[in-house]
Parts: C-alpha cells; sequence; structure tokens
C-alpha cells in the first residue's frame, strides 16, 4: 500500500469483518514532535493471544480466499521505515486496538493519502456500521462521526450516492480547514 489511507481502508474492513459495529479512527499529526499517529479501535470479536501472536506475520491469515495477510505486517514495516511503530491490543469479545506512529516529516513515510475516499467506500460498503473518523492537526481537529450524520438525514439511507458526495466534500473542507496535507 502506497498510502496511509488505503492502510486505514485495510484495517477498518478488517475490523468489519470481525463483527465490529463501531470503528473509530484518529489521525494526530503532530508537528512540534515530528509525530504522526494513527490510532484504529473497534469493539469486534477480538484475537486471542495466539493469533495476536501470528498477527504480524504475513504469512499469516484468517481470510480463506488468499494465503497471506499482508496489511499489518506492511503497516508496521511502513511506521518503522520512518522510526515509527505499531502497537496491537486485543481480548476475545473486547474487539482491537491499534496504534502506529510515523515520523511525520521523515523522507520514507508515506502521503495521507485519499482519507476522504478511503472514508467513503467504508461507509459506502458498510452502511449499518458507525465509523467515526477524528483528524487533528496542532490545536485544530476535524470529527466526522456517521452516527451524527445518521441523525440528520433520518430516512435517507447514509449510502445513497448524494449522502456520499457530502461527506466526501465535508472531510476534504475539514481537511483542509485544520491543515492537514490530505
Amino acid at each position: 500500500m502506497l498510502e496511509i489511507a488505503l492502510h486505514i481502508l485495510d484495517i477498518a474492513e478488517n475490523s468489519t469483518r470481525a463483527g465490529a459495529r463501531h470503528v473509530n479512527i484518529h489521525v494526530d499529526e503532530d508537528p512540534g514532535r515530528d509525530l504522526l499517529t494513527l490510532a484504529i479501535t473497534d469493539d469486534g470479536a477480538g484475537m486471542d493471544r495466539e493469533t495476536l501472536t501470528k498477527a504480524l506475520d504475513p504469512f499469516y491469515t484468517t481470510k480463506k480466499v488468499r494465503r497471506v495477510g499482508l496489511g499489518l505486517p506492511m503497516l508496521a514495516q511502513a511506521a518503522a521505515s520512518t522510526g515509527g511503530g505499531l502497537i496491537l491490543n486485543s481480548e476475545p469479545g473486547k474487539g482491537t486496538r491499534l496504534k502506529v506512529t510515523f515520523g511525520l516529516r521523515h523522507l520514507d513515510r508515506q502521503p495521507l493519502g485519499d482519507v476522504a475516499g478511503a472514508m467513503v467506500t467504508l461507509i459506502a460498503g458498510n452502511p449499518d456500521i458507525d465509523f467515526s473518523y477524528c483528524h487533528e492537526r496542532g490545536e485544530k481537529t476535524y470529527v466526522l462521526s456517521t452516527e451524527e450524520i445518521r441523525k440528520e438525514i433520518e430516512d435517507v439511507p447514509i449510502n445513497h450516492v448524494e449522502v456520499l458526495r457530502y461527506i466526501r466534500s465535508h472531510i476534504a473542507e475539514g481537511m483542509n480547514e485544520i491543515g492537514s496535507e490530505a
């Protein structure tokens, strides 16, 4: 994967496959500490200790379609190449918590990429799941909550094309307002 937004998409899709009803995505760009932090938490099935140990092995996957699971190992490598790292915590029945750090200005850090596109893809494909996206840059914060959007649109499906178009533009405007690279 060539951008962080694609990692977000991959990890959040893993959450939905694990039965999560709520997926929280938090990105923090901290120029003062030269750090970009990505945290994704869910309330899915979680993993036992054995599965958690294997999760960073590229030759391990729970998917039946292919025999390799490259998402987490590639994300860990992307973080390590910038002096950062990956922490994965999970408990059966309690969900999973992922925290990844990157050197914000490191030459090898992948670009943030199309966060709006990743979020729209997640929402369109998983209309019954609540996603929240929070992005901080310094003292500024942007937040998107599908739970809040559902309250506003009432009977209109969240994956209706006009709603998705609104969400995409809302994210783009919000990221622009906080001065993020996306």
